[in-house]
Parts: C-alpha cells; sequence; structure tokens
C-alpha cells in the first residue's frame, strides 16, 4: 500500500468497511509509516474536535453579564465604573 492509498480509504478504513486483506495492508502501512500514522492520528482528532464543536452543550449559556465583567471591561478601556 502506498501512502496517496492510505489517504484515499482513510475514512473506510475508520469506518471498518474494508475487507479483510484491505485492513490488514492497512495496519501493516501503518506499522511502517510514521509520516501517515501521523496524518492519520491528525485526521481523528481534527474529527473529534468537530464534532465537539458542533455538540449541544450540556448547560445552557446565559445570556446574562455578569457586572463585575462590566466593570473590569471598562476599567481596562479606560472608561471607569
Amino acid at each position: 500500500m502506498t501512502c496517496r492509498e492510505l489517504v484515499d480509504f482513510l475514512m473506510a478504513y475508520l469506518d471498518h468497511e474494508l475487507a479483510k486483506d484491505q485492513s490488514e495492508r492497512f495496519d501493516r502501512h501503518l506499522q511502517e509509516c510514521t509520516a501517515c500514522t501521523g496524518y492519520m492520528n491528525a485526521y481523528v482528532e481534527t474529527i473529534r474536535l468537530g464534532r465537539m464543536a458542533c455538540s449541544p452543550l450540556d448547560e445552557p449559556v446565559s445570556s446574562e453579564i455578569p457586572e463585575e465583567l462590566v466593570r473590569a471591561i471598562l476599567a481596562a478601556k479606560g472608561g471607569g465604573a
């Protein structure tokens, strides 16, 4: 397997959609190629972060701004409170 083939079939590999022999070739390539292993790890992390960014929050976000935060911002801008 070449690095290009690995990139072309990465999603199918991660989704366990490759035939057994293809998956074994993938595994062998990853054992030998640190560049592809790094690429795959970065790809997996990117997907994880994307899902996390798009998932609903566990707690509702308050629309109220704490008064002490407003005063601190105004003081930092030189506007005083």
